[in-house]
């Protein structure tokens, strides 16, 4: 099915995808009129081609991602070092369902492509069933880890023939996506489909 996206700001740059491809990406107008069965979506903000976390084992091996029901007892942010290390210990099936929820939280702050070595059976699962492209480590890493790095690694424009991968952010331009970070992101999108909108 061909669906346009469209982000306010970056009308100039919608996205027409079909299927798990990018079939054109050009003015919302142009694709609209030449694709008139298309659905559309809105977005506000600006259309990128999402954001590579170069975290992969810090965010998905080394840290635990609490469950929901936990939230009264461990807390709702990550647990890293010994603290995690001990609940996989006491139990190694919390891996997998952790490296899940970390991956909804990259897919939340725009995330569609991960770096470093994953070694665990788990991650490379949940990273796979998710979709995220694997890329190359950036040379120096920009500061700790964190699901919105400073600087974000954007990747490169999007194209025709390319897979649909990308993400809306709620900013004006770059520069505020930059000033604000990847906790902006209302959606993104997977080989084609919709796998985080902002509610």
């Amino acid at each position: 099915m061909l669906t346009i996206h469209v982000a306010e700001a970056t009308p100039g740059a919608a996205v027409l995808a079909d299927g798990a491809r990018i079939a054109a990406v050009g003015p919302y107008e142009e694709l609209a009129a030449a694709h008139p069965q298309a659905r559309v979506r809105r977005w506000p903000g600006i259309l990128t081609p999402g954001l590579l976390n170069p975290y992969g084992p810090e965010l998905l091996e080394q840290a635990y991602h609490p469950d929901p029901r936990e939230a009264d007892r461990l807390g709702t942010a990550p647990l890293t070092g010994e603290r995690a290390q001990a609940l996989f210990r006491a139990d190694a099936s919390l891996r997998g369902a952790s490296a899940r929820r970390g991956v909804q939280r990259m897919l939340a702050h725009g995330t569609v492509a991960v770096a470093g070595e994953l070694r665990s059976r788990a991650a490379l699962d949940a990273v796979r069933r998710a979709g995220l492209a694997v890329g190359g480590r950036p040379p120096v890493l920009p500061g700790p880890p964190s699901f919105s790095p400073v600087p974000l690694v954007l990747l490169p424009a999007l194209a025709a023939g390319g897979p649909a991968r990308f993400a809306v952010f709620d900013v004006p331009d770059r520069a505020e996506l930059v000033r604000r970070g990847a906790s902006t992101c209302v959606a993104t999108v997977l080989g084609g489909r919709l796998v985080y909108r902002r509610t």
